[in-house]
């Protein structure tokens, strides 16, 4: 009966998150200018009536009640009471007080600094840069004493459950001695490769049929969601309304292709998690490493790859027709998105520098966390990191620097890390799934993808939070997490130019 009462308060719960994404979503693509205050107190207000349903004592009576009976449960009713007792746990080590007051800073912070990044105003942003912190750092510290880990590990333990910093230090450790050597060795090699550049203006119209059409051709589901524009890209919206942005710029169409082939494989992860259990916590996607793997397995694994650049040449024949075609010819187009070129902006890395841009957010976010490091001082800290990282500077740019990415404005401290282990986690499931299907690399370069999504959707969508994530990854793949596939993965891309 306890159980019985937690589904259903569970799914009364899901549809009030349900009118909250959607104008969450309305609020960073559509909403009118000078809508933005309202809008800030009324999602405050609806996250604060979230958090006071979410810490009901009743719940607390009814977890106790069904963890006495859980024997009667059957194992999709377990996972879901697991993971129903971790919602209840870090929801109830913060006050409503606490939540309202974060989810307004972060509203009105993520707003202005949508004006004032392109200004480049970081002494404008830093005020409300510096209230995003001091409440983040509020909330750290009392969900890490609820759950006993350090603050900055209670935040990534938010976005990726049981993720740890021993773990991730580790990990970037080990790449970081990867990449140092790889990147100036793929440099050198590209030197001598010929390559083409596209010339004039793409227009948004074209860029975005062509968004379209790959959508489709990647099986997203135009009936359950759709693309809109946003200043950053995004996949939002719910299960059966999932709502993709991009960015487009006209002097270079593949910076929106190649976002919405990414967000595509976010929105096919939340399109695909079983029906039977939505709005029951244990539909969840299984952490943000697992959902950053699957948008980098598309975009990745697949859309950088050498057999689905003869998808793209044809497709890119049609939406730019006025473009020289040796441009569009396949080996032209791996040779052009494989480019390895260390730059400034994340979201426009090539994979092989991706790496360096997260363990800058990680250690920089870490040590504002922790109080190491203050809102004021994170410009010249990153024009630092940069510079040790990749050899670029940042001074006097914080558009292009520590102002570039929404994750802070946002007060999403802990997600970053969640980008590499999806790196590592979308080389790893890749490699795996070509096992069972010894015909992919011919599948991909024809644009037939179902054998890919069958494997996917047997593995990892249809699992949600059913496992443990490193259960759910050892299941998949046959070992737990590393970073040898994705080592492996480079070295054949970028040295021998296999893939």
């Amino acid at each position: 009966m306890s159980y019985q009462l937690l589904e259903t308060h569970h799914r009364r719960l899901s549809r009030f998150r349900h009118l909250e994404a959607i104008a969450s979503w309305d609020e960073a693509t559509m909403m009118a200018p000078q809508g933005g205050a309202e809008r800030g107190e009324a999602l405050a207000t609806l996250r604060g009536y979230l958090h006071g349903q979410s810490t009901l004592p009743a719940l607390g009576e009814w977890l106790a009640a069904a963890s006495q009976d859980e024997r009667n449960l059957d194992p999709w009713q377990r996972a879901n009471l697991r993971e129903m007792r971790r919602e209840w746990r870090r929801a109830t080590a913060l006050g409503q007080d606490l939540v309202e007051a974060m989810a307004l800073a972060e509203s009105r912070s993520e707003q202005a600094w949508r004006k004032l990044r392109p200004a480049n105003d970081f002494a404008g942003f830093l005020p409300l840069f510096r209230d995003v912190v001091r409440l983040k750092r509020e909330a750290a510290q009392a969900l890490g004493q609820e759950l006993g880990l350090d603050p900055y590990d209670a935040l990534m333990d938010g976005f990726e459950p049981g993720l740890r910093t021993p773990t991730i230090s580790a990990l970037f450790a080990r790449l970081r001695a990867f990449l140092t050597p790889l990147i100036p060795r793929a440099v050198e090699l590209q030197r001598s490769e010929p390559m083409e550049t596209s010339q004039g203006s793409f227009s948004e119209e074209r860029q975005r049929w062509l968004g379209t059409e790959l959508m489709r051709r990647l099986g997203f589901d135009f009936a359950r969601g759709r693309l809109d524009t946003s200043h950053h890209p995004f996949c939002g919206g719910v299960p059966s309304d999932v709502r993709i942005t991009t960015r487009y710029d006209r002097a270079d169409y593949t910076k929106s292709m190649m976002s919405v082939i990414h967000e595509t494989g976010h929105a096919k992860y939340e399109q695909n998690l079983p029906a039977r259990w939505i709005g029951q916590p244990v539909a969840n996607p299984r952490g943000m490493s697992i959902h950053e793997g699957q948008s980098l397995f598309f975009e990745m694994q697949v859309g950088r790859s050498r057999p689905f650049t003869d998808v793209l040449a044809s497709l890119l024949a049609q939406a730019f027709p006025d473009q020289p075609s040796r441009i569009f010819a396949p080996e032209n187009l791996f040779r052009h998105l494989t480019r390895v070129e260390p730059g400034l902006i994340r979201v426009n890395a090539d994979e092989v520098t991706y790496p360096c841009h997260i363990i800058l957010r990680f250690e920089l976010e870490r040590a504002l966390i922790e109080g190491r490091l203050e809102p004021e001082d994170v410009p010249e800290a990153w024009n630092a990191a940069m510079k040790d990282l990749l050899g670029l500077s940042t001074a006097g740019n914080d558009r292009d620097g520590c102002m570039q990415d929404v994750h802070w404005p946002a007060g999403l401290f802990g997600y970053f890390p969640a980008y590499t282990l999806g790196a590592l986690t979308a080389a790893q499931l890749f490699q795996a799934a070509q096992r069972p299907l010894p015909e992919l690399t011919l599948q991909i370069r024809r644009g037939d993808l179902a054998s890919l999504d069958d494997w996917l959707r047997t593995n990892v969508w249809s699992q949600a939070s059913f496992l443990l994530t490193d259960d759910l990854v050892t299941r998949a793949t046959g070992k737990s997490l590393d970073t040898v596939a994705f080592e492996q993965h480079l070295e054949a891309r970028y040295l021998r130019r296999e893939q």
